[in-house]
């Protein structure tokens, strides 16, 4: 039986809207999940992110792995009480992270530019068939990270829902690289569903992840080596390609065999979280998606908003606003608007460091696409999907379009 009951279906898409059923409660899909990265939605507390909306929020194995250690968080009795969230949690496997710091991030690689960031710190030493080796970028330490310790590590945080270790394969390297590198991850995705069965949490969902790098043929095979194993539910993962036609296209490329294989257990797309890629990739049917993208902007003074010319983002910073009285999004109901803040109030908290600005941003753009994601529901439950994400792509604000009946 799957987790996922999906409840409609677009005719013209693949699109489904569902309730995904974890042991912390259901999720309404599709679904935006933001990240809790180290066992907190930056800037906010757990009840935020509930009253925005949010059934469902991510955490990060391979930075709760390093610190606070998962044995102090299974002491205060798992991720769940330890952040004070009673909802549903996913956690990733760690295997993005390794990729990172042998790699750079996704963006460092595709744009060819030195790797950077906070994982750069530390080093992957070396992976082989066992694991992964790296060097913590807390102190310096050796660490060593398995298929098996990975799932152990989710299974004292207590997520709902556990991704399988895996090798995020970079895009610049070899089609033979790519090829053996998918090939260890679904090796390793047989150590992680052994390790589960024997040791997992009772009710922990686990999703294996597709690999295959932006060949058509690896991406295909990988699909359907996931599918046919008992995993409950399928992630797509890796870097999927050097602009947006092509992330889609390899997209495409797995739920399509996912759409034959495995056409009502759970998708979720790692990474992706962009506007844009949020529409179309509930049209590839898509169930859930994680990204930082909102939080890390609106820490960085980028507001959302419905411009699709300036790839629906505000910079506040900007000296134009010094003045500007009006909020964010005239009629956005988010904490941040409602209550009156200008854009000249946030340009000043923003540009002085104050965290409130940073809070209030935050706010408003988690809040943008609780309400993208709800008119995407709802389209699809009124088989009204094609129109709304017209609309939404023209530039319409979301939670402004009016549901037939």
């Amino acid at each position: 039986m799957s987790a996922l009951d999906i409840l409609s279906r677009d005719p013209g898409s693949q699109a489904r809207a569902g309730v995904l059923r974890t042991a912390h409660g259901d999720v309404r899909t599709p679904a935006f999940v933001p990240l809790a990265t180290k066992g907190t939605v930056k800037g906010l507390e757990p009840r935020d992110v509930a009253a925005l909306g949010y059934d469902m929020v991510l955490g990060n194995t391979f930075h709760l792995f390093l610190d606070p250690g998962a044995e102090l968080v299974e002491r205060f009795g798992g991720l769940h009480e330890f952040m004070r969230w009673d909802g549903p949690i996913i956690t990733d496997s760690g295997g993005f992270q390794v990729f990172s710091m042998g790699h750079g991030t996704v963006a460092d690689e595709i744009k060819g530019r030195a790797s950077h960031g906070s994982d750069r710190s530390g080093a992957m030493l070396a992976i082989t068939e066992q694991g992964v080796r790296f060097r913590s970028y807390r102190n310096g330490e050796e660490r060593f990270l398995a298929p098996e310790t990975s799932m152990e590590v989710q299974a004292k945080l207590g997520s709902d829902l556990a991704l399988v270790f895996d090798e995020c394969t970079p895009f610049h390297v070899t089609r033979d690289y790519t090829a053996r590198s998918t090939e260890r991850t679904h090796r390793w995705l047989r150590r992680c569903l052994d390790w589960h069965a024997s040791n997992g949490p009772d009710g922990q969902l686990v999703y294996g992840i597709v690999q295959g790098g932006v060949y058509e043929d690896l991406r295909r095979e990988s699909t359907e080596v996931v599918a046919s194993s008992e995993v409950d539910g399928i992630a797509i993962g890796g870097s999927l390609g050097a602009d947006k036609d092509q992330i889609y296209e390899v997209t495409g490329w797995a739920t399509e065999v996912l759409d034959e294989h495995a056409p009502d257990r759970p998708r979720h797309l790692l990474g992706i979280g962009e506007v844009d890629d949020l529409i179309r990739g509930v049209e590839l049917g898509i169930d859930h998606f994680d990204c930082a993208m909102p939080t890390r902007l609106g820490r960085h003074g980028m507001a959302l908003v419905p411009d699709p010319e300036s790839r629906w983002r505000v910079d506040l910073t900007g000296a134009r606003f010094a003045e500007a009285d009006e909020p964010i999004l005239d009629g956005c109901p988010c904490p941040c608007c409602s209550a009156g803040f200008s854009r000249g109030y946030l340009r000043y908290l923003l540009r002085a460091k104050e965290l409130t600005g940073m809070r209030l941003v935050t706010l408003h753009n988690l809040a943008f696409l609780a309400r993208l994601m709800g008119d995407l529901r709802e389209a699809i439950l009124a088989g009204t999907l094609a129109e709304t994400a017209a609309a939404l792509r023209a530039g319409a604000a979301p939670g402004t379009l009016a549901t037939p009946g």
